[in-house]
């Protein structure tokens, strides 16, 4: 006897809910960029830089989605602010290497430390087999996100299943 209909419904309860979560951290995410007078595409850089240290220019356009000439305005516009420095790479002058200023994290983790705090909590009630589920349900869904980004970016409009 198949047990595939048994799994049907909370399969698509589970993608509706990954589906509302996602949706509500992006308006979580425009509401953090706007309480710092920041576009989100201004916090995704700089929470990149945060994780990575330095990215060059290129690398930051990958990882936002932007053109290199949107890119180019968006880092102008954080080194005004004083968010990141951006400097020539010495290895080859074509590049930009764009740091986020050390002094400026603090600032930037300030909106998030309540939700961190509740995750925490919240993670700490699940036992360390159901942490490492969830470590390799995100993994995956990561990978399957840099998929369909390269797919978008490519132009192919063939659709594929699997």
């Amino acid at each position: 006897m198949s047990h595939e209909p048994a799994r049907a419904s909370p399969i698509a309860d589970l993608m509706r809910a990954g589906r509302e979560t996602a949706r509500l951290s992006m308006v979580f995410r425009y509401a953090i960029a706007e309480r710092l007078g920041l576009t989100v595409s201004d916090l995704e850089c700089l929470d990149h830089l945060a994780d990575v240290g330095s990215a060059t220019a290129g690398q930051v356009a990958e990882r936002t989605n932007l053109t290199t000439g949107a890119v180019t305005s968006m880092l102008r516009r954080l080194q005004r602010a004083g968010y990141v420095t951006a400097e020539r790479d010495p290895a080859d002058r074509r590049r930009v290497i764009v740091t986020l200023r050390p002094e400026r994290i603090a600032e930037l983790e300030r909106p998030y430390e309540r939700f961190a705090e509740r995750a925490q909590r919240l993670v700490e009630g699940y036992s360390v087999e159901e942490v490492m589920l969830l470590v390799r349900h995100y993994g995956r869904m990561q990978a399957m996100y840099l998929a369909e980004l390269d797919h978008l970016r490519s132009g192919d409009t063939t659709q594929r299943s699997g």
